[in-house]
Formats: structure tokens, C-alpha cells, sequence
């Protein structure tokens, strides 16, 4: 059996598989184990102030990467971050040039419109 955390959107699952080999049958069922508290994810790193430029998400999805680390030099129209929504990924771009002052989402979690996504200088 092996120990694993499944997270679904967002909410953490620890939970036990097991591995069957190519001519092994699968063990009986026995009752679900309770699963464990799960941690809270860590807070997004953050380079301590913010910014002056809030770079906002555009619509409610869920942050699938991003791109940039506080203190790295952006231009105009670079992709920052990128959010799925329906299916399908859109690139939060900057508009203009500037400095990365903290980000304050990390990949997978949801977002809605409005929500401040990361910081510029």
C-alpha cells in the first residue's frame, strides 16, 4: 500500500492505493481509513510590499502557472500568469514594463474576477 495526498480543487485527501501486479487480484475492500487534517497550502511567496500596478484576473478560473518570480524585470505584453476557465488557458499579460513586486496566487488554486494576481513597480 502506498500513502498518498490527492488534492481536489483545492481540498487535500490523504488516502492509501494499492499496487497490483500484472497477475495479482485486488485485495479486499475494507472500510475507508478517516483522512487526515490537511495542511493549509502555503501562503504565496511575496517579496514583502506590494507593488504600485495590481495585475488583476480577468475572469474566475483557476491559476494554472505563473510565469514570473518576484523581483524578475517584465515587458510590456509578457505572459505573467495563465488561468483556465471553460477549459481552456488565458495568458494574463502585462501591459506595461516594470518589476515583479510579490505574487499572491500559486498554481491551482481558484481565482475570481477582480482578484489581485500579482504586484508590479
Amino acid at each position: 500500500m502506498k500513502n498518498l495526498r490527492v488534492t481536489v480543487n483545492g481540498t487535500s485527501y490523504d488516502v492509501q492505493v494499492e499496487e497490483l501486479g500484472a497477475d495479482a487480484a485486488p485485495a479486499a475492500a475494507s472500510a475507508p481509513a478517516k483522512a487526515a487534517p490537511a495542511k493549509p497550502a502555503p501562503a504565496p511567496a511575496s517579496s514583502g510590499s506590494a507593488g504600485a500596478v495590481k495585475v488583476t484576473a480577468p475572469m474566475p478560473g483557476t491559476v494554472v502557472r505563473v510565469e514570473v518570480s518576484a523581483g524578475d524585470a517584465v515587458k510590456s505584453g509578457q505572459d505573467l500568469v495563465f488561468i483556465e476557465a471553460m477549459k481552456m488557458e488565458t495568458p494574463v499579460k502585462a501591459a506595461q514594463d516594470g518589476t515583479i513586486a510579490s505574487i499572491e496566487v500559486s498554481s491551482g488554486e481558484s481565482v475570481d474576477t477582480g482578484k489581485v494576481l500579482l504586484t508590479m513597480n
